[in-house]
């Protein structure tokens, strides 16, 4: 068996993008219209490991979606959690969870799909402002 990707349903196919690829690091890795079904699949990919795919779904007949809390979460490793999260609070996305023992945060897309990034190796030491911040909202 071979993990292939997981699907988010998108309102807003711009914000998506601006989350998932400029601020979160993804890349496009193909997209597909389909005028007939109208939606488009958008395949996102991380340059360590491209061939385990986000795919967002964009129907072109608006819906409204539940928050996608039952749908849990979706995670990515990363160099260094600390800096990761500075630069996503520097773009404007909240840390909803901080990353005060130096391993795991957690943030949420613009469909608020929790994402939960956790430090690659062992965990870094404990440091302001990760250290004091406050869980925010719901991750």
């Amino acid at each position: 068996m071979k993990f292939l990707h997981t699907m988010i349903r998108i309102n807003d196919e711009a914000a998506s993008l601006d989350f998932w690829c400029n601020k979160l690091g993804l890349k496009e890795m193909r997209r597909r219209e389909v005028e007939a079904g109208r939606f488009t699949l958008i395949f996102l990919g991380a340059e360590e490991n491209p061939e385990a795919q986000l795919e967002l779904t964009y129907n072109w007949d608006l819906e409204e979606y539940s928050e996608g809390r039952n749908f849990g979460h979706v995670a990515y490793q990363v160099d260094d959690i600390h800096a990761t999260c500075q630069a996503l609070m520097d773009a404007g996305v909240t840390i909803n969870r901080p990353p005060r023992e130096g391993k795991m945060a957690f943030i949420r897309s613009p469909e608020n799909i929790s994402v939960e990034l956790l430090q690659k190796g062992d965990a870094l030491e404990p440091a302001e402002p990760w250290l004091s911040m406050e869980n925010t909202g719901a991750w």
